[in-house]
């Protein structure tokens, strides 16, 4: 008869889990940090100051396996991997091991591999076939299917397109090379998009870590509810100015949700916002800090190296679209607490901005350094945010902000934090080397941007309207540098061909691919928002849409007219500034229904009216875009002062659901 089972012994049975949960835990994190550490090693260009000489395709595919195993060992204590069964938690570190140890072996025998590449030997072939396969399954499980169906099915088109009649037909190419190219040629899986993200996104990742452990985080919250917390609608206000700052650096719309929504959805909701509009300002804002200059979360840098631009270029075009975003959302945030006479931050609540500055001036100098290396010392993106990681660094263990300070067990932590969180962008970055090298060596990349030119040349909105749906769609539930470099794949060359100024083609696709965020049916941004402040997702994604409207329609409108990115004759970029800031009030205050006073249909209808057609940039229609800019003031100057009326019965600030 088998000995009946003591309680020791499924104590012991509990802590055999807990100690493979511990080791797990040990083994994540000695890889996280591993990453990080040769990624920034890469970014100071320690090899060769040492006197080591490699291909730069060595370290990336020491990247790629590093990451591949953080993905396939997963968190041991989420939720998910509780309902895996045996087999399933006995595959995944064999999974992990098998893409470390082919990437190694790729890494180390490299030169050998890409020297006999063209003869296609079988260790080339078996690795690159197995780490197209490992790459597509972590992809699965970092984002989902949408992007790797979209890889299947263009490597399909590769092997077929051969085949297709007309404009979309490709040279052939057999499946065995196609296999090998993709896994070894510089245009492939090893290529730009892996480059860029092992060595700008991660040292920028870094920089937002440190910066944050080392108490900017606390500053962003204190300042943005010094600033703001004292007016009509406070609440808002902060919300949008924290997260604007924080976004802009740390390149993750959802972590920047997490971040800054525990404490600005709260304060929302206290001063009497809806549950949904709470969620939904915070979501707009957090997704609007990717597109603010100077850092737009890393992509402003690679912006630069894709285009082949001044990085300065880059942040001056950015900066009105920009300005015009969150012009409208403070002008939403504003007229909204007007018409619903919600109150200010309760005075106790908000810090001094002069206590604030005192103790968080010193948050000025990581930025200071990355522009100083970057115009002054000319240095490199990734050099240079190593300099603000290490001014953040020296801020963090010497002085840190309040009572919080900075350890080494906390740079551990940062190193560790950033290998973690950069899988996700790395998988992407590597599917989009899949993608690249499919449109190189069968031709269909130029067989694509053709056919979408030969559209363009007939209706160039049409074009825009198509490549704004590809750009929403691709872009679901991905982090900021994926969608973008993604969409600069697959988008922007066939706008550039047809017409569109360079930098206002990647502006567009970069701004609809972000808004994705927030645009139902997926809206991964609205609805971590939505779950913080209890409200209903759909509900919290489609008041999003109203929030961001701005980044939906101005794309389309520098694109027709290059003015708004400050290019071209002075004047005109003014007279755009001007007229787009009025008109973009003007709309947003027929959204909410508020213009000095309460407005019914009509009026929001006349009012809006107005703001189309100051929002009209010179170069669309000539000079009769003047004249349409005068008569959209005066109309907007009589609705204001047919608005000056009384204002409602003032409502207690009462928690609405």
């Amino acid at each position: 008869m088998a000995p009946t089972q003591t309680p020791e012994g499924a104590g012991s049975n509990h802590g055999g889990d807990r100690s493979g949960v511990a080791a797990t835990r040990l083994l994540r994190a000695a890889l996280g940090g591993t990453l990080t550490l040769l990624s920034l090693a890469q970014a100071a260009d320690l090899g060769s100051r040492l006197g080591y000489s490699y291909y730069t395709e060595q370290f990336l595919a020491a990247v790629l396996g590093l990451a591949l195993a953080l993905v396939f060992l997963g968190d041991p204590t989420a939720i998910g991997r509780r309902h895996m069964s045996r087999l399933q938690r006995l595959a995944d570190p064999v999974l992990g091991l098998a893409g470390l140890g082919l990437s190694l072996y790729v890494a180390a025998a490299y030169p050998s591999l890409v020297g006999r590449a063209m003869m296609l030997p079988w260790d080339a072939l078996v690795a690159g076939i197995a780490l197209f396969a490992l790459v597509l399954e972590a992809l699965r499980r970092c984002v989902g299917w949408v992007l790797v169906i979209v890889v299947l099915t263009i490597c399909g088109y590769g092997l077929l397109g051969h085949l297709v009649p007309g404009i979309l037909q490709t040279r052939e190419v057999a499946p065995v090379r196609l296999a090998v190219y993709l896994a070894f040629d510089p245009n492939g899986l090893l290529g730009l998009t892996l480059n860029v993200a092992a060595t700008v996104v991660i040292a920028f990742v870094f920089f937002g870590q440190v910066l944050l452990h080392s108490g900017g985080a606390g500053f962003f919250n204190d300042i943005a509810m010094a600033t703001m917390g004292r007016r009509r609608g406070g609440a808002a206000k902060i919300s949008i100015v924290a997260s604007g700052l924080f976004g802009s650096i740390s390149g993750v719309v959802v972590s920047n949700i997490v971040a800054t929504g525990v404490v600005t959805i709260r304060l929302m909701i206290k001063s009497g916002f809806r549950r949904t509009t709470a969620a939904a300002v915070e979501a707009v804002a957090s997704t609007g800090g990717q597109i603010a200059p100077p850092v737009m979360g890393a992509v402003a840098f690679l912006m630069a190296d894709i285009l082949q631009k001044p990085y300065s270029e880059i942040v001056v075009a950015a900066i009105v679209p920009a300005l015009l975003y969150y012009v409208s959302l403070f002008a939403q945030a504003d007229l909204l607490a007007a018409k619903q006479d919600i109150r200010p931050v309760e005075g106790e609540e908000i810090p001094r901005a002069a206590q604030v500055l005192a103790r968080g001036w010193v948050f000025a100098l990581p930025f200071a350094a990355i522009v100083a290396a970057l115009f002054w010392f000319n240095q490199r993106a990734e050099t240079a945010a190593l300099w603000g990681a290490l001014a953040a660094l020296g801020i963090g263990l010497s002085c840190g902000y309040g009572k919080l300070r900075m350890g080494l067990r906390n740079l551990w932590d940062c190193l560790v934090e950033t290998g973690v969180a950069i899988t996700d962008i790395i998988m992407i970055s590597a599917a989009a080397g899949f993608i690249i090298g499919v449109l190189n060596v069968t031709g269909l990349g130029f067989a694509v941007t053709y056919a979408l030119v030969d559209l363009g040349q007939g209706n160039l909105f049409l074009l825009l309207l198509i490549s704004a749906a590809v750009c929403l769609v691709l872009g679901m539930g991905m982090p900021t540098v994926g969608v973008y470099l993604l969409l600069a794949v697959l988008v922007a060359p066939s706008l550039i061909e047809s017409g569109v100024e360079p930098i206002a083609a990647h502006l567009f696709i970069f701004y609809l691919g972000m808004m994705s965020m927030v645009t139902p049916p997926v809206g991964i941004g609205a609805f971590f928002a939505a779950s913080i402040a209890k409200a209903p997702p759909m509900a919290t994604a489609m008041e999003s849409m109203r929030f961001g409207w701005t980044a939906y329609i101005v794309p389309f409108l520098f694109v027709f007219s290059p003015a708004l990115l400050l290019i071209g004759d002075p004047l005109d970029s003014l007279v755009a500034v001007v007229t787009a800031a009025l008109g973009v009030y003007a709309i947003s205050a027929a959204f909410v229904g508020w213009l000095h006073g309460p407005a019914g249909p009509a009026r929001r209808l006349a009012t809006a009216a107005a703001g189309l057609a100051l929002l009209l940039p010179p170069g669309i229609g000539g000079e009769a875009t003047l004249w349409i800019n005068g008569a959209g003031l005066v109309a907007l100057a009589l609705l204001w002062r047919a608005g000056s009326a009384p204002a409602p019965a003032t409502a207690s600030p009462v928690t609405r659901d």
